[in-house]
């Protein structure tokens, strides 16, 4: 079972083979579960032209948001941007180019991609600028909207835990799109807080089956508060 390993020692051995113009699925909620240093592996590669799916940009400076920086990033496929300056800048000067989509839409995109769906119809979006030009039939009387799914050269990816062969837990709500992100890449990387030896996870405690997963590195994480409230 050796060669079932998928554990690698360095950022660059993780994020081999990314290259200009390739589309990143990215997994997180915010700054919530986000693979923070992949992220940062990316922007020193200095990749460019990528099409990144994501709920979100991140945030000036963190996450996702660095990658603004240099322009790495040429479009954008997600369903909130609300709080990335630079994000805003780009888009109102037509230097990014976003794709908008439902959250639930999203997420389905992205479930749907890694099952091997390749479109499913939702009424998310019927009779809004969301559904121009898309296929539209009725259902018990409904109106539906075909979406097609996503896939991804790679997908990006924070766990709570690992074991050697790939079977990721995922922590409280950093679960969020993590999972989905993982089946959607024909390369996942996931980078977590706590590798173990296999065997040592409980089997009906695993969120994704390491079947899904290409490498596994272990990282130390800031996990970034985006909007800190405390009692005054």
């Amino acid at each position: 079972m050796s060669g079932f390993n998928k554990v690698v020692n360095s950022y660059q051995e993780a994020m081999a083979g990314l290259t200009d113009n390739m589309t990143v699925i990215a997994g997180g909620f915010g700054l919530c579960g986000i693979p923070e240093n992949l992220i940062a592996e990316i922007k020193k590669m200095g990749t460019k032209g990528l099409t990144i799916v994501s709920n979100n940009c991140g945030v000036d400076g963190f996450g996702l948001g660095i990658l603004l920086e240099d322009r790495q990033i040429k479009k954008m496929i997600s369903s909130y941007v609300g709080e990335n300056a630079l994000f805003e800048k780009q888009l109102l000067a037509g230097e990014l180019e976003v794709e908008l989509t439902p959250q639930g839409t999203l997420a389905e995109k992205m479930r749907a991609g890694g099952a091997g769906i390749p479109a499913f119809y939702t009424a998310t979006g019927y009779g809004t600028p969301v559904g121009d030009g898309k296929e539209v039939r009725e259902f018990n009387g409904r109106n539906y909207i075909l979406e097609e799914s996503i896939t991804g050269d790679f997908a990006i990816v924070k766990a709570w835990k690992a074991d050697r062969y790939g079977n990721l837990v995922f922590r409280h709500t950093a679960q969020n799109f993590n999972p989905l992100a993982a089946t959607a890449g024909k390369i996942t990387v996931v980078e977590v807080e706590e590798i173990v030896e296999p065997g040592a996870l409980d089997p009906t405690h695993i969120h994704t089956p390491g079947i899904y997963v290409d490498r596994v590195i272990k990282g130390s994480f800031e996990k970034r508060i985006e909007q800190r409230t405390v009692r005054t």
